[in-house]
């Protein structure tokens, strides 16, 4: 029985995996690359040191987006505002950094508040909306994304703007040295040969990992985290148990929020040190397809990111070599998330299936014996 669950957990990554590199290597044959070639290339470019940074820097971003998704899913609400959300943050921490001088761990400390509240408030306004109101939270949050985007255009042209800068790409004024994030080349250089390029392992993956364990933490081992999880199991259960449903829609949103708000922290903090208008765009929407991946499991997400950050690093040298086009790493990625949903899915059923089977012959088995016995005795 142990051994069937353990079949049946592998039974989707593993499919959904080997699904994904078949459909690849069809859409790599109609683009005019032989698969096997291209498969080889991006694997030995893929494995060098200096792709793996680039690959855990994407993904570190990445990861915190499927993780701000992954729990309003673990309640069945859809943040999709993900977007919004960090990039307000993103704006409104970098001028709050760049604007006071702090010693270098307070500095620091600030301009990650400052993120996480922006975040949490923004996030928080749909859950408000949607315990009193009843607006549903994909309505709200889309509307609250158009809201922040905008105002990231007016606060860029008017207030938040550098005045010193005399280019045409608006930016907010630079972050001081004691608001940045120490990356870890240092760190990883004693284990491996020097890091070439001038790339630099982004120290912020460990807030990362960190926001990861907290949030398995949270929702095994509190009563906080248990209440959300059974909220959105079965809304209905958990209030007739005393869980107030409402109060952990909004409590979900918050946290939502507060993760959403960290997202563009490795940017700000550890590559660019200011807000301009080259600042990465669509991580919010990227971890959406992560958190599906994962199926919002803070390891699975981890998978999810890390693979997203491979492809981003590493399929890009086959248009540098000239097999195929650029575009072609958001049509790997897309093959991925419809090859994991489907093979999730598929499992599922099959997983029902069998459980439905066992169930009736463990009913039927008992129920024969008691017929048995019953005749025996007359």
């Amino acid at each position: 029985m142990k051994g069937s669950r353990i079949l049946m957990a592998l039974a989707a990554p593993v499919s959904a995996f080997v699904f994904s590199i078949l459909i690849s290597s069809v859409v790599l044959i109609t683009v005019g690359t032989n698969p096997l070639e291209a498969w080889s290339e991006m694997l030995s470019f893929g494995i060098r040191l200096e792709t793996l940074i680039e690959t855990s820097n994407r993904a570190t971003p990445l990861y915190l987006a499927g993780i701000a998704v992954a729990i309003g899913f673990r309640m069945n609400l859809f943040n999709i505002g993900v977007e919004g959300q960090y990039t307000i943050a993103a704006l409104l921490a970098a001028s709050a950094g760049a604007a006071v001088s702090l010693p270098a761990p307070m500095h620091v400390l600030l301009i990650m508040v400052v993120a996480i509240a922006v975040g949490s408030m923004f996030s928080g306004v749909a859950g408000y909306l949607k315990v009193t109101r009843g607006v549903h939270e994909v309505i709200s949050t889309i509307m609250l994304n158009a809201i922040a985007l905008s105002m990231v255009g007016y606060l860029m042209r008017t207030w938040l703007a550098d005045p010193d800068d005399t280019t045409l790409n608006l930016k907010t004024r630079e972050i001081a040295e004691s608001g940045r994030f120490p990356n870890l080349n240092d760190f990883l250089q004693t284990f491996t040969r020097d890091i070439k390029g001038g790339r630099e392992l982004d120290g912020f993956l460990i807030i990362a990992v960190i926001v990861g364990v907290v949030f398995h933490l949270y929702l095994t081992r509190t009563r906080s985290g248990y209440d959300l999880r059974i909220t959105g199991l079965n809304p209905f259960a958990a209030e007739a148990s005393g869980v107030d449903p409402k109060a952990t829609v909004v409590k979900a949103m918050l946290l939502s929020g507060a993760v959403a708000g960290l997202i563009g922290m490795p940017e700000i903090l550890g590559q660019d040190f200011k807000y301009d208008l080259s600042f990465t765009k669509g991580l919010g929407f990227a971890g959406i397809a992560v958190a599906l991946i994962g199926r919002n499991h803070p390891a699975g997400i981890a998978i999810g990111a890390l693979f997203f950050g491979w492809l981003d690093s590493a399929a890009p040298i086959l248009d540098v070599r000239g097999d195929a086009p650029r575009e072609i790493v958001s049509i790997l990625q897309g093959v991925v998330v419809l090859s994991a949903v489907v093979a999730y899915e598929v499992v599922s059923r099959i997983r029902r299936t069998l459980e439905a089977r066992d169930t009736a012959s463990a009913t039927v088995e008992p129920a024969a014996a008691i017929k048995e016995t019953a005749e025996t005795g007359q």
